[in-house]
């Protein structure tokens, strides 16, 4: 694989202020909207070859290159660079922090202006409609016009679908992979299971945990571990830990920690509480459990009739969480509303985390799709 985009740094840009509030689609009112945001590759003078990245739940902006010192990379950096599927030689790519996340972007944890301390469990609800207005917003204050596409996975993918249909003249193509157009009552009830585990940690404090000696890891880790188990595939833990025992040749038929799995979701949960806000998971969760786009079907074929935008939409067949069954409605929602669509189903062993690892198949897939996007610009 060639170099990747090297040494980056998130930058940030203020979006909604003073006289220009962020009106949600709930009617609820943000007074101020800060974005982090990272771009690699350099848009062209024409102002066509940008391409922006959704990132899904647990994501923020940094999707690639390395922050100075960082010995990791950014999380989709197989995907961003140098020959890679999203070419940053040929597109600017831009990735920016959500609405409500916690890396950057205004959220849960930011300062309400109109008190002065952290908004908690005042902020108010989101829709995947929100992220998008977001989005578009950063857009126009870095100058880019009509995107390329707009791709993403889980979360990301419902992004990328949302800002296609509610603003079809805006995308050249939107690429929706590991994704649903409609939770189903299995992937709500995963989900209302992690926030009960983060809400009744007793430190969670009604939201109200900031500042204080205590906040609610224990709760916020078991939720990562519920969902990370859901991001796997049986195939996948089977050959990563099977039921081998963790440092010890024999089981000490004990409470504690003995299977190799057991420490991995431990280790999960705990580097997650380092990196992520329990609220934003909340807010975040939530908002995928209410997304449903195909609610008004009419609505829909008008939007589409609007704009020219095509879709690929992607899913791999390990992936349990967001199965191919999803993928296979919102093409053929999409398909009734007149849209041109791609549907492709990827062989991948990693279920739903399929969607952040390098396989070939997968991404000749993405950078033909987008290089056919590029071609008929």
């Amino acid at each position: 694989m060639a170099d990747g985009v090297g040494v980056v740094e998130t930058e940030t840009a203020v979006v909604f202020d003073g006289d220009r509030p962020l009106v949600l689609d709930s009617g609820a009112a943000l007074a101020r909207v800060e974005v982090a945001y990272e771009t690699y590759g350099e848009l062209a003078a024409a102002g066509d070859n940008a391409i922006f990245v959704c990132h899904a739940l647990s994501g923020d902006a940094h999707a690639a290159g390395f922050h100075p010192g960082a010995d990791r990379p950014g999380w989709w950096d197989n995907m961003i660079g140098p020959g890679r599927p999203l070419d940053t030689d040929r597109y600017f790519v831009i990735c920016a922090n959500v609405l409500g996340g916690c890396k950057g972007t205004t959220g849960p944890a930011t300062a309400d202006p109109a008190t002065g301390r952290p908004y908690g469990l005042g902020f108010p609800l989101l829709a995947v409609r929100d992220l998008v207005t977001v989005h578009r917003a950063l857009l126009e204050r870095l100058g880019v016009g009509r995107l390329l596409a707009a791709i993403g996975g889980s979360l990301g993918g419902m992004q990328a679908l949302q800002w296609a249909l509610d603003h079809p003249g805006d995308l050249g193509g939107a690429l929706v992979i590991a994704a649903s157009g409609r939770l189903s009552a299995q992937n709500i009830a995963f989900s209302a299971v992690a926030r009960e585990a983060i809400m009744r940690d007793p430190d969670f404090a009604g939201g109200d945990y900031y500042g204080r000696d205590r906040r609610p890891d224990a709760g916020l880790a078991l939720a990562r571990m519920i969902g990370h188990i859901t991001y796997l595939s049986e195939e996948s833990m089977r050959a990563k830990f099977g039921r081998r025992i963790q440092d010890a040749p024999e089981p000490r038929y004990g409470f504690d920690v003995d299977f190799e799995v057991e420490s991995y979701l431990h280790y999960q949960g705990q580097s997650f509480v380092e990196r992520f806000d329990a609220n934003t998971y909340l807010y975040l969760s939530r908002t995928m459990d209410y997304f449903d786009p195909f609610a008004d079907p009419v609505a829909v074929q008008r939007q589409v009739a609007a704009g020219d935008t095509r879709y690929l939409v992607l899913s791999f067949n390990s992936d349990w969480r967001y199965s191919t069954d999803h993928a296979r409605e919102i093409a053929a929602e999409l398909r009734l509303a007149g849209a041109p669509v791609t549907f492709r189903e990827i062989s991948a062993p990693h279920g739903h985390d399929s969607f952040l690892m390098p396989n070939p198949d997968y991404h000749r897939t993405v950078a033909a799709f987008v290089d056919r996007l590029a071609s008929e610009a």
